[in-house]
């Protein structure tokens, strides 16, 4: 079964960035979709970005755009997100997710990923 492996979390200060990693050891992720998912204390799972498997098309919620980018590296097997001018309110726990959607389009509703990594907290604060 395909697991997701999720790191580069950590403390940062406001306007600091962070970089995220999501690796599936053993498995290749080229042919999933690959969202971006983070959640903090009360309240609901957001899907903030993701990625398609062909031709690498992003999506971001609103609350990320201009500020998070989007990445996979077919030959490493990795799928990145840049995080960049980190506020507070992005304080969350991160994951990343596998959706079996094949092609050039991907979707942020958590409800239609298959497989979840273990998430990596992000905390903005000075």
């Amino acid at each position: 079964q395909l697991q997701l492996v999720e790191s580069g979390g950590g403390l940062v200060q406001p306007g600091g960035s962070l970089r995220l990693s999501c690796a599936a050891p053993g498995f290749t992720l080229n042919y999933y979709a690959i969202g971006w998912f983070r959640q903090a204390p009360g309240k609901e799972r957001e899907g903030i970005s993701c990625i398609s498997s062909v031709g690498g098309n992003t999506d971001y919620a609103d609350s990320v755009v201009g500020q998070f980018t989007a990445s996979r590296d077919h030959a490493k097997n990795t799928v990145t997100l840049q995080m960049d001018t980190l506020k507070p309110e992005d304080t969350a726990v991160y994951y990343c997710a596998a959706d079996m959607l094949h092609g050039r389009t991907c979707r942020r509703d958590p409800g239609e990923y298959d497989y979840w990594g273990q998430g990596t907290q992000v905390t903005v604060s000075s």
